[in-house]
C-alpha cells in the first residue's frame, strides 16, 4: 500500500509543476495537497509549526510572484489594466484553443486585444504590450517553478 500512497503523492507533485504551464490547474493546491496526503497516509509528526509556517509563506510568495511578474511585464512595456486583463484571459483560454503553443500566444493576443479595444492603441504599441505579457508570463513560470522546487525539497528534507 505504501507504493500506492507514494504514487499518489508524487502524481500530485507532478501536477503542481504541470500547473506552471497550464495555469488552469491550481498548482499550489496540488503541492499542499501532497503534503497533507503524506500526513494522512503516513504521519503528520514531521510537520511542526515551523514547516507549515514556511510553506504558508512560500504560498504567499507564489501568489505575489505570479501577480507581480505579469503586472511588471505588461507595465514595463507600456501596458494598462486592459492589457493585464487581456493577458490574463488569454493565459487561461490560450492553451485550450491552441494546445501547447497557446500558453504563449494566448497572453500575447489577449494583451494586444485588451489594449487595442479599450484604448484604441496603435497596433505597434499593442504588440509591444503583448510582448511584455509574454515576458511577464515566462518570468512568472520560472520564479514559481523555483519556489515550488524549494517547497518540495523542504518537504523531503523534513520527512
Amino acid at each position: 500500500m505504501e507504493i500506492v500512497y507514494w504514487s499518489i503523492i508524487i502524481v500530485l507533485m507532478i501536477l503542481a509543476f504541470v500547473g506552471l504551464i497550464y495555469p488552469i490547474l491550481p498548482s499550489v493546491v496540488f503541492l499542499i495537497g501532497s503534503f497533507i496526503l503524506y500526513g494522512v497516509f503516513f504521519s503528520f509528526e514531521p510537520f511542526g509549526w515551523l514547516f507549515w509556517t514556511v510553506q504558508v509563506l512560500f504560498v504567499i510568495l507564489l501568489f505575489g510572484a505570479d501577480y507581480m511578474a505579469n503586472l511588471i511585464g505588461v507595465k514595463k512595456f507600456g501596458g494598462t489594466k486592459a492589457g493585464i486583463w487581456g493577458s490574463t484571459i488569454g493565459l487561461l483560454v490560450g492553451p485550450f484553443v491552441i494546445p501547447v503553443i497557446g500558453i504563449l500566444i494566448g497572453p500575447f493576443i489577449g494583451a494586444i486585444i485588451g489594449e487595442w479595444v479599450v484604448h484604441r492603441s496603435n497596433l505597434k504599441t499593442a504588440v509591444k504590450v503583448g510582448v511584455g505579457s509574454v515576458v511577464g508570463f515566462i518570468s512568472s513560470v520560472v520564479t514559481k517553478g523555483i519556489i515550488q522546487i524549494v517547497m518540495a525539497v523542504y518537504f523531503f528534507f523534513v520527512i
